[in-house]
């Protein structure tokens, strides 16, 4: 029944594909690429793919850029029902080459610009045909010498048609989780939940399509038959200057948009147009949510998920903002349909109290009965709102005490010169661990000292909690997502 699932999916992907014909649907650097264009170029792949001798269940890999003929040959995949994993672009060319190693595809689709000597090189030591992609004239080609297909061994195709997905990579290496087709469409489904009422306006797509969050947003635009605009690199400017062009009634994206958006100072009658945020990719400060709210009068409707749900779990909806918004401003919202939802004790398993903390875990019915159990710490309501407290795994130990990164961090950005801060823990002799936190300021904000930010802290959190270094950047290492990279902080401790 599941495979006939997937096999639906991709047909309704393939036939909307197929539906816009000479319309516009992605635009790209100023150009709007239609149905046919996008269609063109996915079947141009398939086509090499069969020439070179590639059978139809055979492995892909995909090297992701948020660029055009990328974003075609993603939906083409999904609409061929056919299997793929997805590979970082933003990585040396030595470890785009271990990544071939590891995946073993039949077919590996790449920018020409990656096609670089040494993955070149691991392409033809595992019989992988290369195929190139480009906007400039010829936009899919063979690469030379990787025309046809070698005796393998490839990587075994998966049971079920799916994706495999690349995890944020906040806290370390990026893993691949396999998304089926049937759990890709819930997941489109679940970013067009909130969309405002009326005639749609075109999304603005920057989340990098090697996550779930791109993923997701790219195929919800053929499955609405909507329209996008893609950027390949997020920048305010761009997303205002799209919310004036098209007039936007929709935003979304992680906290660092909004704090981007505020640091920026956009002016309030440039977002006049928007009706709704709808975020996600990490925990809001209630306060930061507020000063959004107060300063465009945006409504903000945060949401909670993670790759391994392929989508949301927790969401607020329009009605529950409606009653609800003002009074539980700190809350990620009630659970989506079809998701269950428990904190339980973290050594017992056992469900603890309502206004307890616990871990967080969650049962999704697309993707069967089991609980799965997350690394967040979080709690719920006598309404059944439920409350995130920070990761588990984050959590650093100094001397006995638990210091959750979240909470400093939150304590550091209400400070008015800082826009965005990253806390790790770093080793010490004495006390095991202690937090070390790296911060990014406010455009045109007077700098505090080290001492002042760490006074900051002091007066609002326990002793234990301030940090013992607060070094000053002037941009924090950020993953493709924008989300703070904690391997980039830790980096950050020995500079």
């Amino acid at each position: 029944m599941e495979s006939s699932t997937a096999t639906d999916f991709s047909t309704l992907i393939r036939e909307r594909l197929a539906g816009y014909g000479a319309d516009p649907v992605i635009e790209f650097e100023g150009v709007w690429y239609t149905g046919e264009d996008l269609a063109g170029i996915s079947s141009r792949i398939e086509e090499l793919a069969r020439a070179a001798g590639v059978p139809e269940d055979a492995p892909v890999a995909l090297v992701v850029r948020n660029r055009v003929p990328h974003a075609a040959a993603m939906i083409g995949l999904v609409g061929a029902a056919r299997s793929f994993a997805l590979v970082y672009a933003f990585q040396s060319a030595e470890a785009m080459a271990r990544d071939v190693d590891r995946l073993r595809p039949a077919v590996l689709v790449a920018d020409r610009a990656d096609w670089t000597p040494p993955v070149v090189e691991a392409a033809r030591r595992c019989g992988t045909v290369g195929i190139a992609l480009t906007l400039d004239g010829e936009r899919v080609t063979v690469v030379d010498g990787l025309d046809v297909l070698g005796p393998g061994p490839f990587a075994e195709p998966p049971p079920e048609p799916s994706v495999q997905v690349l995890t944020s990579g906040t806290t370390g290496p990026p893993k691949r989780i396999a998304i089926r087709m049937p759990v890709l469409e819930r997941a489109a489904q679940s970013a067009l939940m909130a969309r405002p009422a009326g005639e749609p306006t075109p999304s603005v797509l920057f989340a990098p399509f090697g996550g779930i969050s791109g993923v997701c947003s790219l195929i919800a635009v053929p499955f609405s038959g909507g329209r996008t605009v893609l950027l390949e690199k997020f920048s305010v400017e761009e997303l205002v200057s799209n919310v004036k062009r098209f007039g936007l009634k929709a935003l979304g994206g992680p906290p660092a948009v909004i704090r981007m958006i505020l640091g920026a100072g956009v002016p309030r009658e440039d977002l006049a147009s928007v009706q709704l945020y709808m975020g996600g990719a990490g925990p809001l400060e209630p306060e930061l949510k507020q000063r959004f709210e107060e300063e465009y009068g945006i409504p903000v409707l945060w949401s909670y998920g993670a790759t391994e749900f392929a989508g949301g779990v927790l969401t607020w909806t329009w009605d529950l903002y409606q009653q609800f918004g003002a009074a539980k401003r700190a809350s990620s919202g009630k659970p989506y349909p079809g998701v269950q939802v428990r904190i339980v004790d973290p050594a017992t398993g056992a469900e603890v109290p309502i206004g307890e903390r616990g871990i967080l875990e969650a049962a999704v019915e697309m993707l069967g009965p089991d609980w799965i159990r997350t690394n967040d710490f979080a709690s719920r309501d006598e309404d059944g709102f439920f409350y995130l407290h920070g990761r588990a795994d984050g959590a650093i130990n100094r001397g006995g005490f638990k210091v959750l990164p979240e909470t400093v961090i939150s304590t550091l950005v209400e400070h008015p010169a800082v826009q965005d801060a990253g806390v790790v823990g770093t080793p010490d002799e004495r006390l095991g661990e202690v937090p070390f936190a790296a911060v990014e300021l406010v455009d045109g904000a007077e700098p505090p000292t080290e001492e002042e930010l760490k006074q900051f802290v002091r007066d609002r959190l326990p002793a234990y909690c301030v940090p013992t270094r607060v070094r000053v950047v002037d941009r924090l290492p950020r993953t493709g997502s924008l989300k703070v990279s904690v391997e980039g902080i830790r980096a950050l401790v020995s500079t």
